[in-house]
This record gives structure tokens, sequence and C-alpha cells, in this order.
């Protein structure tokens, strides 16, 4: 589900909140459906229950997911997080680009760089549909 890397300079929070909202966007965690607990999550990766729920607080802020008292967090079934995530990686983009440009990487092998990951990336969800 959510695999962490401690030698990662992103803080833990940050991780879990990336990978549930990967989850979230590809469909792996259908709208309407419930997160684990954060007692769960916290047992299962071996962390401080407070850091599952400063993500989850996180999520709930960006609008990926809701809370119901008593009965847990839920992904929401909001139609433009798909969307919100898409424009949240394209700005990413957009300063990884400019920072590789100031470093002196030509545009044309920016564009390679680019057309390399999408060609690797639909590699790895094909592979990933083979049974074995």
């Amino acid at each position: 589900m959510i695999s962490l890397n401690y030698r990662d300079s992103r803080p833990i929070y940050e991780q879990i909140q990336e990978g549930l909202k990967r989850l979230i966007v590809t469909g792996a965690l259908a709208a309407e459906e419930r997160l684990p607990s954060v007692r769960t999550l916290a047992t299962q990766l071996s962390i401080n229950p407070n850091t599952i729920q400063r993500a989850y607080a996180e999520l709930e802020r960006d609008g990926y997911c809701y809370s119901v008292p008593g009965k847990g967090s839920f992904v929401s079934g909001s139609v433009d997080t798909g969307e919100k995530r898409r424009k949240e990686l394209k700005d990413q983009l957009s300063v990884l680009a400019a920072e590789l440009k100031f470093l002196g990487v030509p545009e044309p092998e920016l564009l390679d760089i680019i057309r390399s990951a999408g060609a690797a990336s639909a590699d790895a969800s094909t592979e990933g549909g083979t049974a074995t």
C-alpha cells in the first residue's frame, strides 16, 4: 500500500500523504471508501499515530478525504481531486524543468527526459497488469 523511505528528505507524513494521494487518484482507493484507521496504519507502518493523523489532516485540507466523527476518514467523492493532483504535479514539473534549464540542460534533452519518464510509467503499468 504505502512504503516509506527513511532516507528521503521529506517528512514521513508527507510520504504517507503522497502515497495515499496516489492511491486515491489512480482509483486504488475508491470514492467513499474508508481509509485505514489511524491506529491500524500506524501499526502497519510502525510509526507514531500522530504522524498518520497529520497526513490525514493534510489530505482532508486538500480535499482528498473527509472525516466522520466516530466513523473514520473516507475518500472524497470529489470529481476535481484528480484535476487538483494533475495541477500539483504540473507545477512540480515546471519547477524541476526550470531548475534543469538553469543547470544547463538543453530543451531537447528535457523533452527526452519527460518522454522516457512517460514511457517508463506506461511500461510499469503494463507489467503490473500481467499475471505470473
